[in-house]
């Protein structure tokens, strides 16, 4: 019911729009306006409007600037109600997204502008600018998913490069500077009241006096190529800058391909936000749709964690969504002598793995079948108190912690993610090496975890929170790939390698075994880009 609504409103909405161009059209009779909109896709007028077919015509652009249409342009979609909605949820909670998820009919109503004010209203008002963080951290990953691959080669040809948006720049500024190299962006400016933001903005800056700040003394009629869209076209007052426009028809968009990863300016390594899928309208119908069953699922699988024995955790959740699989090979788990390790004489193994949810360590356990001591670094209290196995706390002082793992060794076998923090795209942080001083007996363990609605990690949010969304999701699944034990002379104790050999020769098995990437970024670097803090806890 609600999606039929929805049609009939976009239908009025593209009634009112026709006669608003009707009634401009006898306005401005006689006059030289030449809308690029009125242009017709098949066959643009030759001269300053060119089809942008003929752009690959070009041979050398690269001494040129080009001024490009984001949404327009550069994006497959042209829809902005997924970023608006990733906004309302990230930055200002649940009540606030379903706010702006009732109120959107509404905007398919009225004008394009006035629907545009009355989102950046519903998303920004009373957010705090200083720790607005969601164009930096949230929005990139959406936005590269949704540029275009023929787009993306368009705009890179050109040696300078100016985004145009209809949307608030600090929603696109980071993605576009950070991840496109765009040289400056123009967008709508916020207007912010003792440090927050009051849902307003400000006024359109002029084109001739943008471009001029951008370009100094350039010429600019000569240097300047403009690439927008058919259907919206950017700032007149822009285009009338440009030597040459080149239209982009919504059917050429529709045959675009989505731009590869390999082709990604800069790895997309972090992000942060709960939603792991893209905010369209249908889909937040769907995601509030289906909440209350997904409470109702939540209190059914923390009851069989909790209470049930591992033996039958495993088939009732894996009825209840949860699903994982297993690819071990057999280990011997033979007490450690002299003869094997001369540095220490520890009863359990310790197995290595890297991090990609709170739930690794409980996946590792069910994995080899026998319980474990999982070490962590930054369990909220909540989640150490819900946890079903024992877990134990890690200080970042190594004397200290080295000492206790080595306890917890002689008691049993342990569980340790040296990467510090969990990482959601396939690429593995550096190891600590402190666990590779421990024992001679450690195990590779792989792990990869997909989810279909909500991300259960955060490195902005309340961490209290993360097994609640994880357990909200319809479905889960894990790869869990326990490899060989660690070869005698890849080790430190009989093998004589350095604690750092032997990290790194663990975290390339385990890159190996998942298909990722490794890297040398720490816990640090994640917190400081999506947290703006070090990550200390």
């Amino acid at each position: 019911m609600i999606v039929r609504v929805l049609m009939w409103c976009q239908e009025i909405k593209l009634i009112i729009k026709l006669k608003w161009w009707s009634k401009t059209l006898l306005a401005r009779r006689g006059s030289q306006f030449n809308p690029p909109w009125k242009l017709n896709g098949a066959n643009p007028p030759r001269g300053k409007y060119q089809s942008c077919s003929s752009l690959g015509q070009i041979s050398d652009v690269s001494n040129q600037a080009a001024v490009f249409d984001v949404e327009g342009a550069l994006l497959k979609s042209s829809a902005i109600f997924p970023y608006f909605m990733l906004v309302a949820f990230e930055a200002g909670g649940l009540l606030r997204a379903l706010i702006l998820f009732l109120l959107y009919p509404f905007v398919c109503l009225v004008s394009e502008e006035f629907g545009m004010k009355l989102m950046v209203f519903v998303c920004f008002f009373a957010i705090k600018r200083k720790n607005f963080r969601v164009g930096r951290a949230v929005l990139p990953k959406f936005l590269l998913e949704d540029v275009g691959n023929e787009g993306f080669d368009m705009v890179m040809k050109f040696r300078r490069k100016i985004g145009v948006t209809n949307l608030p720049s600090v929603m696109v500024e980071d993605f576009l500077v950070e991840y496109l190299g765009v040289d400056a962006v123009l967008g709508r400016e916020l207007k912010v009241v003792f440090g927050y933001f009051v849902g307003l903005m400000e006024e359109k800056k002029s084109g001739e006096i943008v471009l001029n700040k951008i370009f100094g003394e350039e010429k600019l009629d000569s240097s300047v190529i403009g690439i927008t869209s058919l259907k919206k076209s950017i700032d007149q007052q822009l285009l009338s800058h440009c030597k040459v426009v080149y239209l982009i028809s919504e059917t050429e968009k529709r045959s675009w391909n989505v731009l590869p990863r390999k082709k990604y300016l800069k790895p997309l390594i972090f992000h942060d936000g709960r939603l792991a899928f893209k905010p369209t309208f249908i889909a937040t119908l769907e995601m509030f749709t289906w909440l209350p069953f997904g409470i109702f699922l939540f209190i059914i699988r923390l009851s069989v964690a909790l209470f049930l024995p591992n033996n039958l955790q495993v088939p009732i959740l894996s009825f209840t969504g949860m699903t994982g699989t297993t690819q071990s090979t057999p280990i011997e788990n033979s007490n450690i002598t002299s003869k094997t390790n001369t540095r220490k004489k520890l009863k359990g193994t310790l197995y290595v793995c890297n991090h990609r949810t709170l739930l690794d360590p409980i996946y590792v356990s069910m994995a080899i079948r026998k319980p474990v001591i999982a070490v962590t670094y930054s369990l909220s209290r909540i989640t150490e108190l819900l946890a079903p196995i024992k877990t134990v706390r890690l200080t970042r002082n190594r004397e200290k912690d080295s000492e206790m793992m080595e306890k917890l060794l002689s008691q049993s076998d342990l569980v340790v993610c040296p990467e510090g923090t969990t990482c959601r795209e396939p690429y593995l942080l550096r190891f600590s090496p402190l666990f590779a001083e421990l024992t001679d007996e450690i195990v590779p363990v792989a792990l990869d975890y997909q989810v279909s609605m909500f991300y259960g990690t955060t490195a902005g949010g309340y961490k209290f929170l993360d097994p609640v969304f994880l357990l909200l999701n319809p479905t889960t699944s894990c790869i869990v790939k326990a490899q060989k034990k660690l070869p005698k002379e890849c080790s430190c104790g009989v093998g004589g390698k350095t604690k750092f050999e032997v990290a790194n020769y663990v975290q390339s098995k385990i890159a190996e075994a998942l298909g990722f990437e490794c890297t040398n970024l720490t816990r640090k670097d994640k917190y400081i880009i999506l947290a703006g803090n070090e990550g200390k806890v």
